[in-house]
């Protein structure tokens, strides 16, 4: 490899996360600078940013109101106490933040992580069930090929292999939907696919197995995004809702992903028009300037809460870096920036321009199908017998030599954008992956 005094000398202390470190170790791919759509690699070339970052940085990079806000907020004071102190920012934000949320979900409890945000989400679903009276609520519902984080909560009712087979020791009390992925009936779907409601029907089943009494919540992506861009099919989270609602089950969407504009509204919920009892979010929130994660939670959950705890602290959790100054500064710009510039319905007016854009690689004879909804899509492309590593990690790698960030899970490439994307912008990421896609398949 050619010297470049950017480069660190030694690469071995850092342990990387969700990553082969001794491939990324062989030919490391390092971003030194972001403006905009595009990030620069060590070398000073533009890397057009395909994915915002890891699904988070929805308003492009550096942006002159958040960087200003996070820098002011710093230089007034760096830290407030999160437990039995607060600071007016961490109360301005919660008052935005329950004023996009749908419905009665009125309150906001802050994290540092979409991974803290589940497992906090789980914590106040066992709260709530034992402030009624009801302690034998204590099984979680997740689903097959879901991701919620990698904490201990998150990582169990969480559903993707590869994610769960290290750890022996998950969460007990757990059990799995199946997914709603039938490539037979829905390959190269625009948008939500036609068959697979019925997949939500599995929850009467397991109500019946486990017993209503003993379930206390439903955890979902509304559309899951880390194993590769899975949209729901018609129907089915109204009926997750339905099932809930029958047998007094929570049902918490996990928008880490999908919140803020990822498909064209404030949250997916609103999208589908399906209102769950807690909201997690992270990512987006602050334009992944700053960390920071969040649950939204309904009026009836934190009321239950709060008024059967009256002399005592009613919810035994939290962070050292709840609500922390820099990041509410850097949400509170965040929102003024998505609303100051109409992001969200920027993206709403641009999804079928995207998804054009997307289904036009279903000519490539490599790819077997593509899934799309709002402003990400998911492009699957064919295994191959002769290679253990994924076709998906080449072209991930060929992307970046040609000057394009894509995110690659299992064999699908995931796109999704920042929403200040020109339609010039978005033709540039599918040109290029064509002509990546194509140079691995000689």
């Amino acid at each position: 490899m050619p010297y470049n005094s950017l480069l660190p000398n030694d690469l071995d202390s850092y342990w990387l996360p969700f990553t082969d470190n001794r491939w990324f170790k062989k030919n490391p791919r390092m971003l030194i600078e972001a403006k905009g759509m595009y990030y620069k690699n060590i070398n000073h070339d533009l890397i057009l940013d395909g994915v915002a970052g890891l699904w988070a940085v929805n308003a492009g990079h550096c942006r002159k109101k958040i960087v200003s806000a996070v820098q002011k907020q710093v230089a007034q004071m760096d830290y407030a106490l999160a437990f039995q102190m607060s600071h007016p920012k961490a109360f301005e934000l919660a008052n935005k933040l329950t004023a996009l949320m749908p419905g009665d979900l009125n309150h906001v409890f802050y994290t540092n992580s979409g991974s803290e945000s589940v497992d906090t989400a789980l914590k106040i679903a066992l709260a709530f069930h034992q402030s009624k009276g009801n302690n034998n609520r204590n099984i979680f519902i997740g689903r097959e090929r879901g991701y919620h984080g990698s904490g201990f909560g998150g990582t169990s009712v969480g559903g993707i292999t590869n994610n769960r087979k290290q750890f022996s020791s998950l969460l007990k009390n757990i059990t799995h939907l199946p997914h709603t992925h039938l490539p037979e009936k829905n390959s190269f779907s625009k948008g939500q696919p036609k068959f697979g409601s019925e997949k939500a029907e599995e929850l009467d089943h397991l109500v019946e197995l486990h017993g209503a009494s003993n379930i206390a919540a439903v955890i979902v992506e509304p559309v899951a995004g880390s194993t590769g861009v899975l949209v729901p099919p018609i129907g089915y989270l109204e009926k997750l809702r339905k099932i809930c609602d029958k047998n007094n089950i929570l049902l918490i969407f996990d928008e880490v992903i999908t919140g803020f504009g990822r498909l064209g509204y404030s949250f997916a919920s609103e999208r589908f028009q399906v209102i769950p009892d807690m909201i997690t979010m992270a990512k987006g929130l602050t334009n992944a300037t700053v960390p920071m994660g969040a649950v939204g939670v309904k009026s009836d959950i934190y009321k239950t809460i709060y008024d059967n705890n009256p002399e005592n602290i009613e919810l035994f959790h939290g962070y050292t870096y709840s609500g922390h100054p820099l990041a509410c500064a850097a949400a509170i710009a965040t929102l003024e920036v998505y609303e100051e510039e109409s992001l969200f319905e920027k993206a709403k007016s641009m999804e079928i321009f995207f998804q054009e854009a997307a289904h036009s690689l279903a000519h490539l004879d490599v790819v077997i199908d593509i899934r799309n909804i709002g402003m990400v899509a998911g492009i699957e492309l064919r295994e191959r017998d002769y290679n253990s590593m994924t076709m998906a990690r080449d072209v991930f790698e060929e992307c970046f030599k040609n000057g394009l960030l894509v995110r690659y899970t299992g064999n699908t490439i995931a796109i999704s954008p920042p929403l200040i994307a020109t339609e010039l912008e978005i033709e540039k990421v599918f040109s290029i992956l064509t002509k990546s896609i194509k140079n691995i398949c000689k």
